[in-house]
Parts: C-alpha cells; structure tokens; sequence
C-alpha cells in the first residue's frame, strides 16, 4: 500500500533496516551507473539519474530479474530475410530472484491500477491491458518521472530542466503523475492500438504461486 500510494516514510524505514551500502550494491547491479550518494535519503530519490539507466534498472524487474544491456540496432538483415549480423544480447544476468521480480511487478501493478498512476486507466482509457510502473516527483517538484512497463515493452519519461531551478510551481502541476505519466499515457494508446506495433501488445505478467500472493495478503493501508 506504502508503494503504491508513495507513502514514503515506508520506504525510509526498509533503507535503514537492510543499509544503504547494499541498496546501492543492486542498483549497480540493475545498471545505475551514475552517482549516488551514501545516504538514507536515496530512498526519497536524491540521486540523480538518467532516463537510460533507471529505465534500464526497471527493464531487470520486467525480464524476470534478467539485466540484458540495451543495443539501438538489434540485427542486420539482406533484403530476402538473410541475417547478416545479430546484436541482440545472448548473455543474461540473473542479477534479481525471479520470484522477487515477479512480486515486485505484481506490487507496481497496484500503482497503475489503484495508485499515484490510477490516471493511467480512468482518465486516458489504458483498460484490459496489463501495466506496472511508477510514478516519481523530486524534490521542488523540478523532476518528473514515469517508469511504466507491460510484458513486452519498457519505457521511461522524464519531464525537468537542465538546472533544477527549471521547476512547476506547485506539486499539483509538477508531480510526476501529472508531467511524465501524460506522455508516457498517450504514447503507449498509439503503441496499443497499431498494427505496426503488434509485437509489444500482447503478453501477460507472470501469475503470482499461492505461497506468493499469501506474502502479500496485508491491508493495502494502515
């Protein structure tokens, strides 16, 4: 419940119970290359990150804790099918348990279906289609953040400025739910609904074992 209405004090308590060093050591792991500061505040999002990297760390939850490098060409191919190079990474890190990754999907699930990312289904009409992600707003409201991802496909949105003085002036207008969700909304209708794209429409997340879901058993709220 704490994730998926961004109750944050929640998150601050697990940082200080598992430590800050081993958060950072997995979101190594996960491809966060940049920065990040030794601090329990990491929890609230104080290290910058780039739109690559963070969707790149979201993409190891969406491949079943797999991290795969991304590549901009995937393949070469002549023009009658023959392939004439092939980029696309065979080499698989297992850097996340899958049934972690599956929980962790399930709970991300929750943000879009009854959570800070609920917009996504009542106001631009995103229904029957499976969808996880996470909505983020940094401090001053000056960053806003949409990482949302279905089976097939994983995107990222980032709204802000080069300096963050480039910022909305108030949290109503700046949240990430109302600056990166829109767009990240209205791209994934058109990707949704055309032919061309037919590729990453379909899928369903992993179900959930009975062991699994009896973890979760808790009130959303408390």
């Amino acid at each position: 419940g704490a994730l998926t209405n961004s109750v944050n004090t929640a998150t601050v308590k697990l940082i200080l119970q598992t430590g800050v060093d081993s958060v950072i050591q997995l979101a190594r792991k996960m491809g966060i290359s940049g920065e990040i500061p030794q601090e329990p505040s990491i929890a609230l999002g104080s290290a910058s990150m780039s739109v690559y990297d963070l969707t790149k760390a979201y993409a190891t939850l969406a491949n079943l804790g797999q991290k795969v490098s991304p590549v901009v060409v995937t393949r070469i191919e002549t023009h009658d099918g023959e392939m004439l190079a092939d980029f696309r990474s065979k080499n698989y890190h297992q850097i996340v348990d899958t049934s972690i990754a599956s929980i962790m999907t399930h709970m991300l699930e929750s943000v879009a279906t009854s959570g800070t990312a609920s917009r996504l289904r009542w106001r631009y009409g995103l229904y029957g289609f499976p969808i996880a992600g996470k909505t983020g707003t940094s401090q001053n409201h000056a960053d806003g953040w949409f990482i949302g991802y279905n089976p097939k496909l994983v995107t990222g949105v980032w709204v802000g400025g080069d300096s963050p003085l480039v910022r909305f002036r108030n949290f109503k207008d700046g949240q990430g739910a109302a600056t990166a969700l829109p767009i990240w909304a209205l791209y994934m209708k058109d990707v949704l609904s055309k032919k061309e794209f037919e590729e990453w429409q379909n899928g369903a997340f992993p179900e959930l074992t009975a062991e699994q879901k009896q973890m979760l058993a808790c009130p959303m709220r408390i």
